[in-house]
């Protein structure tokens, strides 16, 4: 895949070893001589170009009609957008995702600034923080269909109400499935009639929606509130 990063910082230069160490083909144009140093040290030299990325002549330098996928992630949210558009509506690249440095402006980063993936730091971080109180022990180990399901993994409490029971009598939500079972070290693939026991440790793929149903069911029962 045919990879441009604009935007030779710690962001881009951290996803350009990523990327590099999956094989895949890629370019980070960067103007600033500070930073031109260190990613000279840091990456392969044929990889870098020197120049200003919202420039529509320095992003056809880095082969911008090749590119399956552009990642402006300048330190510049008036920058960002100026790539973004060239990359959609100039050049028409597939793919384009960019960096929002202030959350107040995350409401441009829409389709019609060319933007398909607005990474907005601040709201990623806040949702995770979130999600990670909501669901206690749950772990979230895969995001699928652009974030809309999680393959999540869960351990059995002794008290929960999936706890001894099998599968087939446990009332899943919708859109939730149990694909594997993992019981002392030893990895079972589940049917209807396997019996969920305390300290089993649950693989399921679950929708975002149905997150803390699920884990209602294999986490110990909330206490009644008395009034």
């Amino acid at each position: 895949m045919y990879v441009i990063i604009v935007g030779g910082g710690n962001t881009g230069s951290h996803l350009a070893k990523i990327l590099l160490e999956a094989k895949h083909t890629v370019r980070v144009i960067e103007e600033r001589p500070a930073l031109l140093e260190k990613l000279i040290a840091e990456l392969p030299h044929d990889i870098i170009v020197a120049g200003d990325g919202s420039s529509p002549s320095v992003l056809e330098k880095a082969g911008i009609d090749k590119a399956l996928v552009l990642a402006a992630v300048t330190g510049s949210d008036e920058t960002n957008l100026v790539i973004t558009s060239l990359a959609r509506f100039e050049f028409n690249v597939p793919r384009i995702i960019a960096r929002v440095n202030n959350p107040k402006n995350a409401w441009l980063f829409t389709k019609d600034m060319g933007v398909d993936v607005a990474l907005n730091q601040a709201d990623i971080l806040a949702h995770l923080v979130a999600e990670e109180m909501s669901l206690g022990d749950m772990m979230t180990l895969l995001k699928l269909k652009r974030g809309e399901y999680s393959l999540v993994e869960e351990k059995v409490f002794p008290t929960a109400l999936g706890c001894g029971r099998p599968l087939k009598d446990i009332s899943l939500p919708a859109e939730c499935n149990i694909v594997a079972i993992i019981r002392n070290h030893q990895l079972i693939i589940p049917h209807g009639n396997s019996i969920l026991e305390a300290s089993d440790e649950v693989l399921a793929l679950v929708h975002t929606t149905k997150l803390a149903e699920f884990a209602a069911l294999l986490s110990p029962p909330k206490p009644i509130e008395r009034k």
